[in-house]
């Protein structure tokens, strides 16, 4: 069963991508591309995931985790730049 709904999932998770990029590059307001930039960080997470499914590998589970810390890390910074025009008070 797993050989095919991985497969699926990639396909899928990877057109939420795209179109994800798609509103990174068009978004009309800055705080909707920090938003295009924080989805896209979770669907590399989620496209890691299934990669590391499909491998039978443990390794992928902590690098998409990894991703994930910086993701986070990265949008809060960039929402505290917006908010107070400096990162380190």
């Amino acid at each position: 069963m797993l050989n095919t709904v991985v497969p699926l999932a990639f396909a899928l998770v990877g057109l939420a991508a795209l179109l994800t990029l798609w509103r990174l590059l068009i978004g009309p307001s800055r705080p909707d591309r920090i938003l295009a930039l924080d989805t896209l960080a979770v669907n590399a997470v989620a496209l890691i995931v299934l990669f590391g499914i499909q491998q039978n590998s443990a390794l992928y589970f902590e690098a998409a985790l990894l991703i994930a810390m910086m993701g986070f890390v990265g949008t809060v910074a960039l929402c505290k730049y917006l908010l107070r025009g400096d990162i380190i008070e």
